[in-house]
């Protein structure tokens, strides 16, 4: 491979470039996330050149999967870990306040809730449901 063959993360370059188009396309807040995809698609890219695949487009979406279900079983460790505070703290008698608890990952990617848990519908950073395409 390199010679004759691309490697995967060559023809992962060459999948970003093609999909260069939209990525313009995207809001400027959506641009970080798509460049983010990409990231996490090279995370794995030894083990995915290692598979030479056929077709690299596969190992990518599979090297995101992967990606995703490693961030997963970390926000789940992290959840887990509060929950035990939590009950420890009440156990003790005392109510956590929000300096003891923190936020997961300090990510704010999650929408906005309202407190019956559904998206606040207020919002007017999110792309038009409506809309099938840039204009």
């Amino acid at each position: 491979m390199g010679r004759t063959n691309p490697t995967y993360r060559d023809s992962l370059r060459a999948l970003e470039s093609e999909w260069g188009p939209m990525r313009r396309a995207l809001r400027r807040e959506y641009q970080l996330d798509f460049d983010r995809l990409f990231d996490r698609g090279r995370t794995f890219a030894d083990a995915a050149g290692h598979a030479n695949p056929m077709d690299p487009e596969r190992a990518f979406v599979l090297s995101l999967l992967l990606a995703h279900e490693v961030e997963i079983r970390r926000l789940r460790g992290e959840l887990e870990e509060m929950e035990e505070r939590i009950s420890g703290s009440k156990s003790d008698g005392q109510v956590p306040d929000s300096r003891s608890m923190g936020r997961i990952s300090g990510s704010t990617d999650e929408p906005d809730a309202t407190s019956d848990g559904e998206p606040d519908a207020t919002r007017d950073d999110e792309p038009d449901a409506t809309r099938e395409g840039p204009e």
